[in-house]
């Protein structure tokens, strides 16, 4: 066992994309990933931010039918095996704050918050395909 298979995983939007989408090129590496972690015991970090990408990015320009994604959802909020973080006021202002320092990046307000939320509480790895992780200096952990 590595000293990141006993830590915490960050799921970003893309991550809960691919593993919801089987069409997805990423699906079954997502899947293995994710069935991996749940063996070993770690728990899936995401914030509320993602759950608000997530359904704009189910319901377009992926097109998993309503009732799908909101039975997608629903199992992600009553996951023992996921946290949703609540960006608060003081999340949200460091969040914005990182945006604001790191003008030279193409990052969003949400992968903001998701680096913050991740730092603070030592996350070094993160379920997506998204490479503002590893320019943030996070590991991306869906990649060819």
């Amino acid at each position: 066992m590595t000293v990141s298979d006993m830590l915490d995983l960050f799921v970003d939007t893309s991550g809960f994309g691919h593993l919801v989408d089987t069409t997805q090129s990423y699906h079954s590496l997502t899947a293995t990933i994710y069935k991996t972690a749940r063996r070993q015991g770690r728990k899936f970090i995401t914030t509320e931010h993602i759950i608000i990408e997530l359904v704009a990015l189910l319901t377009s320009p992926l097109r998993i039918p309503r009732a799908a994604m909101i039975a997608f959802i629903e199992g992600i909020k009553k996951s023992p095996y996921v946290e949703i973080v609540h960006m608060d006021l003081a999340l949200n202002e460091k969040a914005w704050q990182l945006l604001k320092v790191h003008q030279d990046k193409e990052w969003s307000l949400v992968d903001c918050g998701s680096f913050v939320v991740m730092k603070e509480r030592g996350i070094i790895e993160a379920l997506t395909s998204d490479h503002h992780f590893e320019q943030a200096g996070f590991i991306q952990l869906l990649k060819s």
